[in-house]
C-alpha cells in the first residue's frame, strides 16, 4: 500500500444521493426513494509488506534506547572517579535518563497524534544525540543530570512511544508477532551494549563511549524516516432512504418536496452521535477524554435509525477503495468518521453528502442545484490516521484475546474503537484554524492524563504496585555489575551478567507472547507469580557471590522483569477494559517513570552508608515482592467494583 501524507482524496468525497420514483401497491407514483451513499476514509493495515519494515526499524529503535539506559551502571565507577560524590549521586544521572523516558509518554503521545511517528522519531533522535554530546563536555554530575538525564531521557521518550505504536498500527492478525519481535529489540540491546559499552570505556574513556553512543542514537533518526503514515482508503456505504408522501406535500412541486425532506433529514442527523463532555470539566488539563467521543459504529448506527423513513437496501454493501479505485477486504477495515462541534461543545456525527442529486421521475432526469461540501478534503483524509483515536492502539497481544474482536466481523471491531475527529480536529488538519494546543495534542492528553481513573480501586491498586515494581526495577541493571567486581569476580565475567538479564528478558517475551494468547489463561496470575519469584531471587541474590549463582539469578531476573513488561497492557484490558487503556497506560507511565527516576538512588544511598550492596538489593527486592503482593486481591477486587457498580446502575 503506498503512503502519501499530502495526497487528496477524489471529488466525490461527500455522499451520494440518488433518487427515484417508487410505484408502491396503492398506485402512488409520487413516491421516490434515496440511494444514499456514505463515504469517509479509513486506514487499513497492511499486514505485511512495508509494515514488516517497520518492524525491522521498530527493533533498532528499542535495541539502542533500552540497550543504553539499562546499561548506564558500566559508566558508575568512571564518572564517581572523575567527580567525586557517592555512588547515589552518579546513579542520579542514569534514573533521570530512565525516569523522563517514561514520563515523557503521554507528552510524546500527543505529538505523535499531531504530527506523526516520523517526525517525532526524528526530533527525538536529535535531542538524545545533542544530550549525550553534550554530556562528554560536562564539568561536573549535576551537568550530567540536565544533559544527559532530562535532555537525554526526553530524547529517548520520542524514540520509544512512535517505535512501540507504530508496529501495531500496520498489523492486525499478525499483531502480536510483530509487536513481540520489535520489544525484542529490548533484551539485544542490553545484551549487546552492555559489553560493548565496557570495551567502549576502555579504549576511548567514559566520554569518548557517549560520543560513540551519541552516534548510534543519531542513527535512529534513519529508522525513524521508515516510519511512513499509512495512505487511508474510501469506504463506501450504501442505504435506501424512501421519502414521504403525504396529502400537504403532494400538492408541492416535486423540487420543493425533495427539499423539504432534505431539510428534515438534516435536522434529525443534526442530533446523531452528541456526546456531551460536562462529566469531564473536571479534568486536569480541562479538555475532554477519549471515551466521551463517539465511535465510527455508533455514529452509522445513529445516522441509519435517525433517517426518515428508512430502510437499507436489500444490496446493503460497505466497500472500500484507495484513491485508484482498488477494493480493499473490508476484514481489514479501520473505519474513521468526522465529528462535529457544535456552539454547545457537544460533539454530532455528520453525514455528508456530494454535489449532485439525480432525480428519476417516469422516463425524464432532473438534476437538483449541487450542494458542495465546505469540508476539506485533506483534512477529513489526513484525520484517518490519528492512531491515538483508536482505543486498542497501546494493546500489543494477539486481538483474539479481545471479546470486541471474537465476538463481531473485523470490519465492526475496527469501526467500534475508532473515535471520531472533531471538525476542529479536521480543520486543523487542513491548516485552517490552526492553534498552538490543537484538537489532536489536547485531546490525547486529555485522555492519558485524566486522573477521574484514580476513582477506580482496582486501577488504585494496580498504580501503585507499578509504582512500588518501578523503584526496584532498575537497581539491578545499575549495581549488578559493581557488586560483582567488588566481591571478586573477573572483570570480564562480571560485565555480562546485565548481558545475561537481558538475553533472558527476550526470551520471556516470547514466551510471554505464546502463554497469554493461549484462552483462558490469567495474565495477572503470570504477572504476580513472575514478581514474586523476581522479588525473592534479588533478595537472596547476596546469599552467594559464586559466578554459578550470580548468572542464575541474572536469568530468573531476566525472565520475571519480561512477564512485567509484556503483559502490563493484557492486565489493563481485563480488569479495566478497552476503553480505558489509553487513559490507565498514560497514568502508569507518568507515575512509573517517577519511581524509576528515585528507585537506584535510593539503593546506591543505601550502599554508601553501609558499604555494601546487600541493603540495596533487600530493598530492591522488597519493593519487587511487595507490589506482587498487592496485586494477588486485583481480581477479588475487580469483582467487587463491577458488581457495585452494576447495582448503582440498577438503582440498587
Amino acid at each position: 500500500m503506498k503512503s502519501s501524507s499530502n495526497h487528496l482524496p477524489p471529488s466525490d468525497l461527500d455522499t451520494t444521493k440518488e433518487l427515484t420514483p417508487l410505484k408502491d401497491d396503492g398506485g402512488d407514483s409520487g413516491a421516490t426513494v434515496v440511494v444514499e451513499k456514505v463515504i469517509t476514509y479509513a486506514v487499513v493495515p497492511p499486514d505485511g509488506g512495508w509494515g514488516w519494515v517497520i518492524v525491522t526499524a521498530s527493533f533498532f529503535c528499542n535495541l539502542i534506547v533500552d540497550g543504553i539506559i539499562f546499561t548506564f551502571g558500566m559508566f558508575l565507577n568512571d564518572i564517581q572517579r572523575e567527580f567525586g560524590g557517592s555512588k547515589s549521586k552518579v546513579a542520579v544521572v542514569g534514573s533521570l535518563l530512565a525516569g523522563f523516558y517514561l514520563m515523557a509518554g503521554p507528552f510524546v503521545s500527543a505529538l505523535a497524534n499531531r504530527y506523526g511517528f516520523r517526525l517525532v522519531t526524528i526530533l527525538g533522535s536529535i535531542l538524545g544525540t545533542v544530550g549525550f554530546l553534550a554530556s562528554s563536555f560536562a564539568t561536573d554530575v549535576e551537568f550530567l543530570f540536565v544533559s544527559y538525564g532530562i535532555i537525554g531521557g526526553i530524547g529517548f521518550g520520542l524514540i520509544y512511544v512512535p517505535a512501540v505504536i507504530t508496529t501495531g498500527f500496520y498489523f492486525e492478525r499478525w499483531r502480536a508477532i510483530a509487536t513481540g519481535i520489535a520489544v525484542c529489540g529490548s533484551g539485544i540491546g542490553t545484551f549487546v551494549l552492555a559489553p560493548f559499552a565496557v570495551h567502549l570505556i576502555e579504549w576511548y574513556g567514559w566520554r569518548g563511549a557517549l560520543i560513540i553512543q551519541a552516534g548510534l542514537v543519531l542513527n535512529c533518526a534513519i529508522f525513524g524516516t521508515l516510519f511512513r503514515p499509512l495512505e487511508p482508503v474510501r469506504v463506501v456505504t450504501t442505504r435506501e432512504v424512501s421519502m414521504k408522501n403525504n396529502h400537504s406535500a403532494s400538492k408541492l412541486s416535486l423540487l420543493k418536496r425533495i427539499k423539504q425532506e432534505r431539510d428534515e433529514h438534516r435536522r434529525n442527523r443534526g442530533s446523531l452521535a452528541s456526546v456531551d463532555s460536562d462529566k469531564y470539566e473536571k479534568s486536569s488539563i480541562r479538555v475532554t477524554n477519549n471515551n466521551a467521543y463517539t465511535t465510527a459504529a455508533e455514529a452509522l448506527a445513529r445516522s441509519v435509525g435517525s433517517l426518515p423513513g428508512s430502510r437499507f437496501a436489500s444490496t446493503h454493501s460497505l466497500g472500500m477503495s484507495n484513491h485508484h479505485g482498488v477494493e480493499t477486504g473490508e476484514e481489514h477495515l479501520k473505519a474513521v468518521y468526522e465529528m462535529e462541534r457544535d456552539d454547545d461543545d457537544t460533539m454530532t456525527a455528520l453525514v455528508h453528502h456530494q454535489s449532485q442529486t439525480v432525480i428519476r421521475r417516469g422516463s425524464k432526469r432532473l438534476r437538483t442545484a449541487s450542494e458542495s461540501s465546505s469540508r476539506s478534503r485533506k483534512g477529513l483524509e489526513l484525520s484517518g490516521t490519528k492512531p491515538f483515536y483508536r482505543d486498542d492502539i497501546f494493546f500489543g497481544a494477539s486481538l483474539t484475546r479481545l471479546p470486541q474482536y471474537t465476538s463481531q466481523s473485523s470490519i465492526s471491531y475496527h469501526m467500534s474503537v475508532t473515535r471520531l475527529p472533531t471538525k476542529q480536529d479536521i480543520k486543523e488538519q487542513a491548516g485552517e484554524n490552526s492553534r498552538m494546543c490543537t484538537e489532536a495534542l489536547t485531546r490525547t492528553l486529555g485522555t492519558m492524563l485524566d486522573f477521574s481513573l484514580f476513582k477506580s480501586p482496582t486501577f488504585l491498586i494496580l498504580a501503585v504496585s507499578g509504582f512500588i515494581t518501578m523503584m526496584g526495577f532498575y537497581v539491578p541493571f545499575m549495581y549488578l555489575t559493581d557488586r560483582a567486581e567488588l566481591s571478586g569476580m573477573e572483570k570480564g565475567l562480571a560485565m555480562f551478567l546485565v548481558s545475561s538479564i537481558g538475553i533472558t528478558n527476550t526470551i520471556g517475551r516470547v514466551l510471554c507472547g505464546i502463554v497469554s494468547s493461549i484462552p483462558g489463561m490469567n495474565a495477572l496470575f503470570i504477572n504476580n507469580t513472575a514478581l514474586t519469584l523476581g522479588g525473592a531471587a534479588t533478595i537472596l541474590s547476596g546469599i552467594s557471590m559464586s559466578i554459578t549463582y550470580q548468572y542464575a539469578y541474572a536469568i530468573i531476573f531476566g525472565l520475571s522483569i519480561a512477564c512485567f513488561a509484556s503483559l502490563r497492557s493484557i492486565i489493563i484490558v481485563d480488569l479495566m477494559g478497552l476503553d480505558n487503556l489509553t487513559n490507565a497506560f498514560g497514568l502508569l507511565l507518568l507515575f512509573q517513570g517517577i519511581s524509576a527516576a528515585i528507585g537506584s538512588p535510593i539503593a546506591g544511598a543505601f550502599m554508601d552508608a553501609t558499604g555494601s550492596y546487600d541493603a540495596s538489593f533487600y530493598l530492591s527486592g522488597t519493593l519487587i515482592l511487595v507490589s506482587a503482593i498487592l496485586c494477588y486481591p486485583l481480581n477479588r477486587v475487580n469483582r467487587w467494583e463491577k458488581r457495585r457498580a452494576a447495582e448503582l446502575s440498577a438503582g440498587l
